[in-house]
């Protein structure tokens, strides 16, 4: 991912806030040259000093079957907005559309284990659904056997990471609080979400 130096962040912390805070994500495959994308629902912790992504699909997702020992890609994507021209102080401007980012590389590994499988399954629930949590550990021990049957888990052990986060950096402060104004007075929670993002970024 093309990111000037500007557009990158650094703080473990905060890239962790992000990527927990979208978490609906992009797996992308590449093996022998055919493109594969799935979405799909990530929890990330941290393993001995590096982040693991933990995720799941359908077995009938042939895309699976192309973890080797191949790299694969994980896009998360945050807030994003167009940017008029209108809103800086400058009058030679043009169009540009403000975003943020991170894209994570590394090698799948399949959970083969069916109590660790359940874990993970658990895991998500009681990261999203806290309040169903009793009715999930509820379930007939039988229907559990066929939904873990039908998925596929699996672990991604980050090696790098790419950021953008491309909140016109590049211009003014004073042009920076002018977008973020601009922003916030969307009825699109999205660009607010942007808004506050760049404001954040320039309390740092």
């Amino acid at each position: 991912m093309y990111s000037p130096p500007y557009n990158q962040i650094e703080k473990r912390a905060e890239l962790l806030e992000f990527m927990r805070a979208n978490n609906f994500v992009l797996l992308v495959t590449g093996t022998g040259g055919t493109l594969h994308g799935s979405h799909l629902p990530v929890l990330i912790h941290e393993k001995e000093g590096r982040l693991v992504l933990d995720m799941h699909m359908a077995k009938n997702n042939p895309q699976w079957k192309e973890f080797f020992d191949d790299e694969v890609m994980v896009v998360f994507s945050g807030p994003h907005a167009y940017v008029s021209p209108r809103w800086y102080e400058e009058r030679e401007r043009v169009p540009t559309w403000n975003y943020a980012a991170v894209h994570a590389y590394g090698i799948p590994r399949i959970v083969e284990d069916r109590a660790a499988k359940l874990a993970g399954q658990r895991r998500l629930v009681a990261a999203m659904d806290p309040q169903w949590l009793p009715k999930f550990d509820a379930l007939r021990e039988e229907y559990v056997r066929s939904m873990l049957d039908g998925i596929v888990n699996f672990e991604i052990a980050v090696t790098r990471i790419e950021t953008r986060w491309k909140l016109s950096q590049n211009r003014s402060r004073r042009e920076m609080e002018l977008i973020a104004a601009e922003l916030d007075k969307s009825a699109d929670s999205t660009e607010r979400a942007l808004a506050a993002l760049t404001r954040r970024l320039l309390v740092e």
